[in-house]
């Protein structure tokens, strides 16, 4: 048999990390931060647990990657479903729509993502948050903004408020009042992006997939009659 190509390599980590991030996500969204060890993480995707710590230097800044993830791609979706619009009020409805549907449709999730920016080590920067961050400018921007640097750091504080407000144990805020109040700072119209009593465009997804958001399909290279996939070998 004869040995992978880099590129294969190369490609089966990045499978490798895609699923480390995806069970993060759904076993934090299960039972919570402080019950979800990296065993079960590496478990949940299949991995080798020494792969964690090769990819990530911990639990809080792999869930945070994780979530920044879902975030950034669900934002993503958001903006470019049909009918694709360049209209930049209606792309911060669905921005708004979108983050706040993260807050109302996974809240134990949500919930342990903004515990964890409160502590210690805080806000930890990624790729999937510079990722997130650059959909959120070019909405500022495409909404007119004249000043992004000044607007997008606003908007992304809102959303923040707006997300620890609805999942605040005890006395959380709905959503639709909270939806209301980011349209009337934006002069948006209720009737745009995904009003709270109108169907999801495009239908019904399954909330409990998330393999969309995560890029974990045929690597490339990999062809028929090839062998397996097998963990790929990680030297420091």
């Amino acid at each position: 048999m004869s040995p992978r190509s880099a590129s294969v390599n190369e490609e089966l980590r990045r499978r490798s990390k895609e699923r480390l991030l995806q069970a993060a996500v759904e076993l934090v969204g299960e039972r919570g931060f402080e019950a979800t060890t990296l065993g079960d993480i590496a478990d949940r995707a299949g991995s080798a647990r020494g792969l964690v710590s090769y990819y990530f230097p911990g639990k809080r800044q792999l869930v945070q990657s994780a979530v920044h993830r879902l975030m950034h791609r669900t934002l993503e979706e958001a903006l470019e479903r049909e009918p694709r619009t360049e209209d930049g009020r209606e792309r911060m409805a669905r921005a708004i729509d979108a983050i706040l549907g993260l807050a109302r449709d996974r809240p134990v999730l949500m919930r342990q993502h903004m515990a964890g920016l409160l502590q210690a080590e805080g806000f930890v920067p990624c790729p999937e948050q510079r990722r997130l961050a650059e959909l959120l400018r070019d909405t500022v921007a495409r909404h007119g903004s004249r000043d992004v640097d000044a607007d997008y750091p606003m908007l992304r504080a809102l959303l923040m408020g707006a997300v620890y407000a609805a999942l605040v144990p005890g006395v959380p805020m709905p959503v639709p009042v909270l939806r209301a109040e980011l349209f009337k700072r934006y002069r948006l119209d209720w009737e745009l992006g995904v009003p709270p009593d109108a169907e999801t465009p495009g239908g019904k997804k399954d909330d409990a997939d998330l393999s969309r958001f995560f890029a974990t399909g045929g690597p490339a290279g990999l062809e028929a009659g090839t062998a397996p996939e097998r963990e790929p070998e990680v030297r420091p």
